[in-house]
């Protein structure tokens, strides 16, 4: 932080994200490695919804098949999320766009349906990585007895 970031610098690309990592002591989300359920033959797309619980804690930025893990995927999750958790993967499939030969009626019946794949984290980011900054704590505090510091 002291030679790479310049929080006093004027006005640059990025400078929001830089002061919000660093007011905040850590981003947001974090990056993770999902190996995925092989009993499918198929893998969710891009921008598919990653949920515990039945609860949405991310979504998938890319997957592809493996040639030794099988279907794997990158994830953007919640921070608070625990890192031991089994996920869950849940893709809506546009048939009528994955199939032009099917009948018009069939597609209709068939579109919407969702896929889902089990997953398990390989943590690439840890949930509280950047979570100390350096700077001092209590800032903001008063003294104990209520007066006034100067």
């Amino acid at each position: 932080m002291r030679t790479a970031v310049h929080l006093s610098k004027g006005c640059y690309k990025g400078q929001e994200t830089v002061a919000r990592v660093h007011n905040l002591g850590h981003p947001p989300r974090r990056l993770t490695f999902l190996d995925l359920d092989g009993s499918q033959h198929t893998l969710p797309a891009a921008g598919a919804e990653v949920t515990l619980n039945g609860k949405k804690v991310g979504q998938v930025t890319s997957a592809r098949l493996h040639y030794e893990a099988g279907p794997i995927a990158l994830a953007v999750l919640k921070r608070n999320v625990d890192p031991q958790a089994e996920l869950l993967v849940r893709d809506t499939i546009d048939s009528a766009s994955t199939t032009a030969d099917v009948a018009p009626q069939e597609a209709a019946d068939d579109e919407g349906s969702t896929e889902q794949w089990s997953a398990a984290q390989t943590v690439v980011v840890q949930p509280d990585a950047g979570s100390v900054v350096g700077r001092p704590k209590d800032l903001m505090r008063g003294p104990r007895d209520g007066g006034m510091r100067l």
